[in-house]
């Protein structure tokens, strides 16, 4: 459940407020292929990690875009269980600091479907949250359709969870869509917007989205993203970005992997949340 206290700056182990850290975003062009995918973020956190990235994510999908919609669900793996999943708690653990997999496919109850799920491990590598994605993915425009309720579970609980970068608030791609998921998250002073974005969807919403989910919440949003053409024909949009409290877009790439990377300070968000206090002046039931 997501804890519903308003926090007007995120606190450290010791309750103090942490100074400035720098956080990463990944950008990939996944593929079919799980340990050559896998190679290539590695080397991209080894890149964050240089430039002093304490939080990095990854996108959605970092580890298979398969061919066909199946291909993920050959590849499913097991809760806690599978190369995957390895790769992420070794990385953390390797460079001494945070990661969130976008989305890693885990199995599910349901015969031929997956949980599309992100997975945040903290910096000796142990696994800290879950969340599996809840809104899935439909679009019919005649000759571009995609429906991931035919090979994906949904997930049902909101998820939010302490960290020394203050609270952590966890979506995934379609997601963005629905404010009231965000709102059910409490105050958090991190989103986390993990995506697949397509290239047609993406021109036209992927920024005010983004943007429009720092705003309501004044928080920072993370959205590292797939950016370019895909060996199963598919493009997705790009433009991984880091958007701060206030709804300005602080650092971007357009296409092509690379790392986004940018200083969060968080006295900036105790400032906009002591100024604008629109955290406190909700009103409507189960707001």
């Amino acid at each position: 459940m997501p804890d519903d206290q308003l926090h007007s700056q995120p606190k450290s182990e010791s309750g103090a407020a942490p100074g400035p850290f720098r956080v990463a975003a990944i950008q990939t062009v996944s593929g079919p292929d799980v340990a050559a995918n896998l190679s290539r973020a590695g080397d991209l956190i080894a890149e964050a990690a240089a430039g002093g990235a304490r939080l990095v994510a990854l996108p959605e999908y970092f580890g298979i875009m398969g061919m066909k919609d199946t291909d993920k669900v050959a590849a499913r793996e097991g809760d806690r269980d599978g190369p995957i999943q390895r790769f992420l708690a070794e990385t953390a653990k390797r460079h001494g600091l945070w990661v969130l997999g976008g989305s890693v496919p885990l199995e599910s109850p349901v015969e031929g479907k997956v949980y599309n799920a992100s997975l945040l491990y903290d910096d000796r590598g142990e696994r800290v949250v879950r969340y599996d994605k809840i809104h899935l993915f439909g679009l019919d425009l005649g000759t571009e359709k995609f429906t991931e309720a035919r090979t994906i579970t949904p997930g049902r609980d909101v998820k939010t969870v302490s960290s020394p970068f203050g609270r952590l608030g966890l979506s995934i791609c379609y997601d963005v869509r629905f404010p009231e998921l965000y709102r059910a998250m409490g105050a958090v002073d991190i989103i986390f917007v993990p995506s697949a974005f397509t290239a047609t969807t993406g021109r036209a919403h992927w920024e005010p989205l983004l943007r429009a989910r720092a705003i309501e919440n004044l928080a920072w949003v993370i959205a590292p993203a797939q950016g370019g053409n895909h060996p199963n024909g598919r493009e997705t949009h790009g433009h991984s970005m880091i958007v701060d409290p206030w709804g300005t877009v602080i650092a971007e790439r357009a296409r092509e992997p690379g790392v986004v990377m940018a200083e969060i300070d968080p006295t900036f968000q105790a400032r906009m949340r002591t100024s604008l206090p629109a955290l406190q002046h909700r009103t409507l039931a189960g707001a």
